[in-house]
């Protein structure tokens, strides 16, 4: 993934996030159970962060293409945040909605991209040569 495409990933996702907030808060309050008003607010909560976390590792890879550094394993990482919010936080809001309980066995996919993701930064902090 391209650092122009994470900026602009990130943008959307940190819109729809916040969207799906104020959606839990005020369109889904009185239509769901207070268990599954929490399970959309955890989709929402994850997805906001990582849109932001996105966002910052998109500006990274920027800065450092700037340079004429690599920034292969920036990509990754974005793309590992992307997947990651796509299928933890969209599993949990189809969950909410209504969609098959079942989805909660995907879940844990997203769950392990985020943190596969988190990881990759571990590993790009330990490449820095300062």
């Amino acid at each position: 993934m391209t650092a122009k495409t994470g900026i602009i990933l990130a943008g959307l996702l940190g819109f729809f996030g916040v969207a799906a907030g104020a959606f839990g808060a005020h369109g889904l309050r009185d239509r769901v159970g207070p268990r599954e008003l929490e399970i959309w607010h955890t989709g929402a909560h994850y997805q906001q962060l990582h849109a932001v976390v996105l966002l910052a590792v998109a500006l990274w890879a920027l800065t450092l293409s700037a340079r004429g550094e690599p920034t292969g394993l920036h990509g990754v990482a974005m793309s590992l945040f992307v997947a990651g919010i796509a299928i933890f936080s969209g599993t949990l809001y189809a969950i909410t909605l209504g969609g098959p309980r079942i989805l909660g066995a995907v879940t844990p996919l997203g769950g392990l991209c985020l943190l596969a993701g988190w990881l990759t930064i571990v590993v790009l902090g330990l490449r820095q040569v300062t």
